[in-house]
């Protein structure tokens, strides 16, 4: 009987909240991460455990070595909450791109490899990257009918983890989502793909930013009229980026009052920087809790950006990525 031994997961870099869409709207970016994960010795038992963990790119010299690394946490609960036994040695590769600790779903990523790797590991065949899409158009492959780990326990699980699900929403299903939680705190998400002609652009410092921190600076309570204005803000967001990719439409949606003022003071030259470029015209937001920031560039806008911007950011172009996670190969013996 054969079994999958190893596994390529692609996961992509996100960005949540897009100004007035906190802890709701997510945007999947052409940024990659890839996980290579190989079991070693594949069987039952907790003895002699073993993990290997090569990093190239963002986090190489810095990451866990070994149990601790997230994807390997991640791996684990996944078999555990699976009900299949732990493999004995993990191989872990990564090629990391998304840059750590700058608001781009780094950690989303990791959560979402290694809960992909574990499923497809796991038993639970998935055809290549380029194979279409699942049945909801969702961007990540579903099992066949009667697996024991669903996409929806993906997400729930991936959301208990990232302990929200705007990050790891768009990183699982590509595309423009919109995530929330029943009043049993299961997450749900809605798939949308934005129009053509949306251009994301991210400027990335060189300084990092705990998302923890960032959010122990927002208040418990907001007046009424900011969250009114921010329902409305994040209603139109969803109409410009889908539909009608128009400058002033874009600049007018993105408006925030929830939560970038109040975090500016950890983050004062992307606040600065975030100000400046609005002031030019130019549709900009912090990138989830920061302290990159993301432009939506037009045709009328493209060349404002790189002079307000100078020498100690760096200025990425991106598509959006509308497949989200997926299991690029996979190899049995």
């Amino acid at each position: 009987m054969t079994h999958t031994s190893k596994v390529v997961v692609r996961v992509p870099a996100t960005s949540a909240n897009l100004g007035p869409g906190f802890d709701t709207l997510g945007l999947a970016l052409s940024l990659y991460d890839e996980v290579e994960v190989s079991l070693v010795d594949p069987g039952a038992g907790p003895r002699s455990l073993s993990v290997t963990i090569d990093v190239e790119g963002e986090g190489a010299g810095e990451l866990d070595p070994d149990e601790g690394h997230l994807i390997v946490r991640t791996m684990r609960l996944t078999f555990e909450r699976m009900g299949v036994p732990q493999p004995r040695g993990i191989r872990l590769r990564c090629l990391n791109r998304i840059p750590h600790a700058r608001g781009l779903g780094s950690s989303s990523a990791a959560i979402c490899a290694g809960i992909l790797a574990a499923r497809a590991l796991a038993g639970t065949p998935y055809p290549a990257a380029d194979g279409a899409e699942g049945p909801d158009g969702a961007g990540y492959d579903r099992p066949p009918a009667g697996s024991a780990f669903t996409d929806d326990d993906v997400f729930a699980l991936a959301t208990e983890i990232e302990g929200h699900p705007d990050n790891v929403a768009p990183c699982l299903a590509g595309g423009l989502t919109i995530a929330w939680t029943d009043q049993s705190d299961a997450p749900h998400m809605v798939k949308l793909i934005p129009h053509a002609d949306i251009r994301p652009v991210a400027i990335i410092p060189r300084n990092r930013l705990s998302t923890k921190v960032v959010r122990g600076l927002l208040p418990k309570d907001v007046p009424h009229a900011d969250a009114s204005a921010n329902a409305g803000r994040a209603a139109l967001l969803v109409v410009a980026l889908t539909g009608r990719p128009e400058r002033e439409l874009l600049l007018a949606a993105t408006e925030d009052r929830l939560h970038q003022d109040y975090r500016a003071s950890a983050m004062p030259q992307s606040a600065d920087l975030v100000q400046r470029l609005r002031g030019i015209g130019v549709p900009t937001v912090i990138s989830g809790a920061g302290p990159t920031i993301l432009a939506f560039s037009t045709v009328d806008t493209q060349d404002l950006i790189a002079p307000q911007v100078g020498t100690d950011w760096h200025i990425q172009p991106l598509d959006v990525e509308t497949r989200g996670a997926c299991v690029v190969s996979s190899e049995t013996r």
